[in-house]
């Protein structure tokens, strides 16, 4: 008798390497069917983010179709959803991979113990990060709450082979209907930016095994010295194909293990920044309200500033900072930003504006393409200083400062900032074909003068750290 299907529900993890729940299916040699759902959670990400997963859901579906496969897309619930496909296809198992935030393990249990109660084998599998949250513990058995100690916890820990390209899955007896993937018009809220971005982005897995491999013959020598200068191309860029899963970070860490023992000189920090992520997931697995409180709650009773007229001008990059605008409007072009322009762009919303973190993390979460809930959250918090491994609260970036090290010859500014050029490249006249027609921006317009004075913005800042203190 042929085996009954399993149901392989993929939801960040679209990849056919570096895939334990795939590659334990392929294993089992029973038919599988690939479903992809826009549930509950998919519904509420920001703009970008949806977008880049519907990116990612159709380059998946292309991928399984040259192997003899099918990816499924049904929208709903995702309880209902796998409900009415194991009514329809007789499966007997639903396997997945594991997601660590809140709304997705909130989701997942319940899914899990639903289809258990009535005899359904529902799995999931590790492969989002290198460790299991839980896995890597303290002497005292419990969280790190600082990186350089996780860090020294997990750099000489055994870290998994990548599973090797899955090559085929053995197809049901019949295909479930399914939608098209335009009907769930994934880009609507993104309206002209969509097309803009899409002109940066990178999707699919092919693209990103293409990053990683440019990454490494071409730039990880140089990584440590080079990767705080946001006009060079000194990163890999990866972040974007791991936030929907197109490539594994066990793969990633194997190779960055192969670049630090043939010598490359950068390869041990470029593994302390996957680490980095890994310590997010860590801290948002034990602490799973990091994306909404405070992590110190000394903070809680801090004067934070909510949102303002001040913080509107912050988002539209428009300040009159220009390494703080040129970070911004770099987000709303191309759906990234470079690392030491986000701290920039923090501190100065936090710090001189006096904004609630909060008010910048929903942003960033709108806007981002390669959008992390753990490593948005740390990285926000971090810099306002109420955050788990914060920088000294007092300390305050200036980016006038900052921009004469790392941006010395204005090139990052110029590159995004239409209005500091004569002739504006490509990257700053999209900013303004990308910005809502209700912005009303005008890219002959002059400059705007800065929100506030640089020294002023600190000093307030600081004055209100004392207090705090008092």
């Amino acid at each position: 008798m042929t085996a009954p299907p399993m149901i392989l529900w993929f939801r960040r993890d679209f990849r056919l390497a570096d895939n334990p729940m795939l590659a334990a299916a392929a294993a089992t040699g029973r038919p599988l069917i690939a479903v992809a759902i826009c549930d509950e959670v998919v519904e509420t990400l920001g703009a970008a983010p949806k977008w880049r997963w519907g990116a990612a859901v159709a380059a998946f579906a292309a991928r399984l179709e040259r192997i003899g496969a099918r990816l499924i897309l049904r929208r709903g619930r995702a309880q209902e959803v796998l409900d009415r496909l194991i009514v329809e296809t007789g499966a007997t198992a639903v396997w997945w991979g594991r997601l660590y935030d809140p709304a997705a393990k909130a989701r997942d249990s319940a899914v899990k113990a639903a289809l258990r109660a009535r005899g359904i084998d529902a799995q999931s599998f590790p492969g989002f990060l290198l460790h299991e949250p839980w896995a890597v513990a303290t002497g005292q058995g419990g969280p790190y709450r600082v990186y350089t100690p996780y860090w020294n916890a997990v750099k000489g820990r055994p870290v998994a082979l990548p599973a090797p390209p899955v090559t085929g899955l053995r197809p049901p007896a019949v295909w479930p209907d399914g939608d098209r993937l335009e009907e769930w018009h994934l880009g609507q809220a993104m309206r002209a930016g969509g097309a803009i971005v899409a002109q940066y982005a990178r999707v699919g897995e092919a693209a990103a095994q293409d990053r990683l491999a440019d990454f490494l013959a071409t730039r990880v020598a140089c990584y440590r010295e080079a990767r705080d200068f946001p006009a060079g191309d000194a990163t890999s860029r990866l972040s974007e194909n791991l936030a929907v899963g197109e490539i594994g970070p066990r793969q990633i860490w194997h190779a960055g293990q192969r670049a630090l023992h043939e010598g490359a000189r950068g390869a041990e920090h470029f593994l302390k920044e996957l680490v980095w992520r890994e310590f997010a997931w860590h801290l948002m697995h034990h602490f799973p309200e990091l994306a909404t409180r405070n992590w110190r709650p000394d903070w809680d009773a801090f004067p934070w500033r909510g949102d303002s007229p001040e913080a509107e001008r912050w988002r539209r990059g428009m300040t009159g900072e220009p390494f703080v605008d040129a970070a911004l409007r770099e987000m709303y072009v191309t759906g990234t930003m470079h690392n030491r322009a986000r701290m920039i762009a923090a501190s100065y919303l936090t710090k001189h504006l006096m904004t609630d973190w909060r008010v910048g993390l929903a942003w960033f979460a709108e806007c981002l393409i390669d959008w992390d809930p753990a490593a948005n959250a740390m990285g926000w918090q971090w810099v306002a200083g109420s955050g788990p491994d914060a920088a000294p609260y007092f300390r305050v970036f200036n980016p006038a400062t900052q921009a004469a090290k790392f941006d010395a010859s204005g090139e990052y500014r110029r590159r995004f900032i239409a209005e500091l050029s004569r002739e504006p490249g490509r990257e700053a006249r999209d900013y303004f074909r990308a910005a809502p027609v209700s912005w009303a921006l005008d890219p002959a317009a002059p400059y705007p003068a800065p929100l506030v004075a640089l020294d002023a913005g600190r000093a307030r800042a600081l004055a209100a750290y004392a207090q705090r203190g008092a």
